[in-house]
């Protein structure tokens, strides 16, 4: 290839910086462990915020232990209303 091919295949400083997607890690650990059992157990767009609000309010350890049972007890299909269901007797407790 030549010198002149090589320079028309970059981008300018300018558009590479323009290009750039931000991406902000969550600012609590919370945070960090709502979003990855909303993965986990395929959480529907209506009841995220419900998943954050149990992280923020119950003990890490206790909402981590309750995905784990999900996953567990109820493999496939609706396991996020499991999720739900066990969180609610821990709470009642």
């Amino acid at each position: 290839m030549k010198e002149d091919d090589t320079k028309n295949n970059f981008s300018s400083f300018s558009e590479i910086f323009k290009n750039k997607k931000i991406v902000k890690p969550p600012a609590y650990p919370w945070q960090d462990l709502a979003l990855k059992i909303i993965t986990e157990l395929g959480i529907p767009n209506f009841k995220k915020s419900s998943v954050f609000k149990i992280c923020k309010e119950l003990p890490a350890h206790v909402v981590k232990r309750a995905a784990d049972d999900t996953k567990e007890l109820c493999p496939g299909g609706n396991s996020w209303q499991y999720f739900f269901k066990v969180i609610d007797s821990i709470k009642k407790k």
